[in-house]
């Protein structure tokens, strides 16, 4: 970097901020949620953390999902577009892409080294919410 770089670089990390993002979230709406829970947690290997009436709350290492149960919704896959809710960061992606494919997860994009860097692949759930998962190369 140019000495202008590093000077910008090293004032930008100089601001403290007391507004830190500590973890994410994703909530997503569910057309069948006991389908979707089981979804969840067979076939990628979330646990659940609890539950209340319409709601279930799932986890997976530093992946936390809300899925809420909303019979009768337009399904996501219609407006494909915003169908992509999360880009999860993993260690060993073709480990784990073997097992989504023996568990019988439906692959969008199958497993790729990219230009970008990242070995990547991405999957659509039930409900039709596509999940990329990659690892750093």
């Amino acid at each position: 970097m140019t000495s202008s770089l590093l000077e910008l670089h090293s004032q930008q990390k100089a601001v403290p901020s007391m507004f830190d993002i500590l973890g994410t979230t994703f909530v997503l709406a569910v057309a069948d949620l006991q389908k979707s829970k089981a979804f969840y947690m067979n076939q990628l290997g979330f646990v659940e953390d609890f539950s209340v009436h319409g709601w279930a709350f799932l986890s997976r290492g530093a992946c936390k999902l809300r899925i809420g149960d909303c019979p009768g919704i337009v399904p996501i896959s219609s407006v494909p577009d915003h169908s992509w809710f999360a880009y999860l960061h993993i260690q060993d992606a073709a480990g784990f892409y073997a097992d989504v494919r023996r568990n019988g997860v439906d692959i969008w994009h199958p497993l790729t080294d990219t230009p970008w860097g990242m070995r990547e692949f991405s999957i659509v759930t039930p409900d039709g919410h596509r999940i990329v998962f990659g690892e750093k190369l």
